[in-house]
């Protein structure tokens, strides 16, 4: 027996980025790790994927693809790699078009963005099938609404989505509202954009704005800097607002944009004790109601060099950053955790339940070098360690020890020696399309959301697994 299982898996090696020992991924397990790790169009360290990402959703069964978009848009607030899959299943899956692009319609600028994303990629003639369902969603949205995301400073404007797509007006006031969106008449709305372009930055706009309730939470989060900079008198009312439980959950705010305002305060000198519990206490609502972990768990963080590569090139979010944020987030939900970084050495961390989210994430050494996906496994076997389950966030792009053999070695080793029943849990943040381990009690998540966290009792339970919940998934 274990002759057949070394033949089995052997059949599924290959390499990563680095050229060292990997297995490959089914396609839809694949696809789903690129799409939720992808700032569509934007670098990596490895080189950007959004090239594969197209080419392996083209040959992948358009109901999963639709399905990962609409799940990509709505659970992981992923916009412009949802967009892109919307002009895949347009060109490609007629029977899902519709349903694909009302799902990933959240705003109105969705609809400017996937007709550009099919524009992009496949030029014209634009499907019926992308003009009935973009024509839907145009009878969808207010004034209000297109005027805020009309889309003037942009090469594809709401005016030519209405020249291209030729939408019927679901009632007389639609009517109308069409109308003043090819004539330029839409009134302008009142929104936070329009009165700081019309009366400047100014502590007085902002505390109009803030006392008004107009700002949107994303915008108060991005905005945090600014407003406190022109110290308003209300600055208090938008702590509050930031830190309210339910508007924390109800934001759709990705964890890291609270890392992003605490650095960013913390660099301008505004990080003031108010300020730093404010964003402490929202970015902790998160993952309240979580089932917990029972057991122990080993949190194992990458902080190698190629963790260190930036998002997006418009920001300063790091890869670490976010394995750094959901290794002390998860700890919130374990009974029992112990945390090491690692890089092509090894760091024993003591994170604590009680203390700052934020705070304890910006206290882990981040020193770039080399990967080595052994080292927490190896350190747990050296000192006899039992853990129930570890979670690994790394790009799984390791370059130290593996080079004829994947880490899934040294993950056996442990199960012989210390616990046979060893969940591994890799916590893909990069999406390169290669997996460190395989095989029982192995569980590849992806994406930088809180939301992948329930995928691992699931997987414990033996529920289905991310990518079988994405096939389910109902669109």
């Amino acid at each position: 027996m274990a002759k057949f299982n070394l033949r089995a898996l052997g059949k599924n090696q290959t390499v990563n980025r680095e050229g060292y020992a990997a297995y490959r991924m089914d396609d839809d397990t694949k696809l789903v790790t690129m799409v939720l790790t992808s700032a569509f169009g934007e670098p990596k360290y490895y080189g950007d994927t959004s090239g594969e990402i197209i080419l392996l959703a083209e040959k992948t069964d358009m109901g999963f693809v639709a399905r990962l978009a609409v799940y990509a848009r709505r659970e992981m607030h992923l916009r412009s790699v949802a967009h892109a899959l919307c002009a895949v299943v347009a060109r490609h899956g007629r029977a899902y078009t519709r349903p694909a692009v009302a799902g990933v319609i959240q705003r109105a600028d969705d609809i400017t963005e996937i007709l550009g994303a099919y524009l992009s990629l496949y030029g014209k003639p634009i499907p019926n099938g992308l003009k009935k369902a973009l024509a839907d969603a145009l009878n969808r949205f207010d004034e209000y609404a297109f005027s805020k995301y009309k889309g003037e400073q942009n090469a594809l404007k709401m005016r030519d989505v209405l020249c291209l797509v030729h939408p019927k007006p679901k009632d007389a006031a639609q009517g109308v509202l069409f109308h003043k969106i090819l004539n330029g008449s839409m009134e302008t709305p009142y929104t936070w954009e329009t009165r700081l372009s019309h009366k400047g930055n100014t502590r007085e706009v902002w505390e109009e704005l803030i006392q008004s309730g107009q700002v949107g939470y994303m915008a108060l989060l991005r905005n945090l800097r600014n407003i406190l900079m022109v110290t308003p008198a209300n600055a208090d009312l938008a702590l509050n607002r930031i830190a309210d439980r339910e508007a924390v959950l109800t934001s759709k705010q990705l964890p890291f944009r609270f890392y992003a305002a605490y650095q960013a305060l913390r660099t301008a000198g505004l990080c003031s004790t108010k300020v730093a519990d404010a964003l402490e206490r929202a970015v902790a609502h998160s993952v309240e109601n979580m089932e917990i972990l029972p057991g122990k768990t080993l949190l194992a963080i990458d902080v190698s060099g190629s963790m260190d590569d930036v998002l997006s090139k418009n920001g300063h979010m790091r890869y670490c950053d976010i394995a750094r944020l959901l290794a002390v987030l998860s700890a919130r939900i374990c009974e029992e955790a112990v945390a090491v970084a690692f890089d092509a050495d090894l760091y024993p961390l003591a994170v604590s339940t009680t203390g700052g989210v934020l705070a304890q994430a910006d206290a882990i050494p981040v020193n770039g070098g080399g990967t080595d996906i052994r080292l927490p496994f190896q350190w747990a076997l050296d000192h006899h360690l039992y853990f129930d389950r570890i979670i690994l966030l790394s790009d799984n792009q390791s370059n130290r020890g593996c080079q004829d053999d994947p880490c899934q070695r040294i993950a056996d080793a442990y199960r012989r020696m210390v616990n046979p029943h060893l969940f591994v849990h890799a916590i893909d943040l990069q999406g390169y399309g290669t997996q460190q381990f395989i095989g029982r009690n192995t569980n590849i998540i992806a994406g930088w959301s809180e939301k992948v966290l329930p995928f691992i009792r699931q997987a414990e339970k033996g529920l289905e697994s991310m990518t079988q919940a994405i096939q389910e998934y109902t669109i």
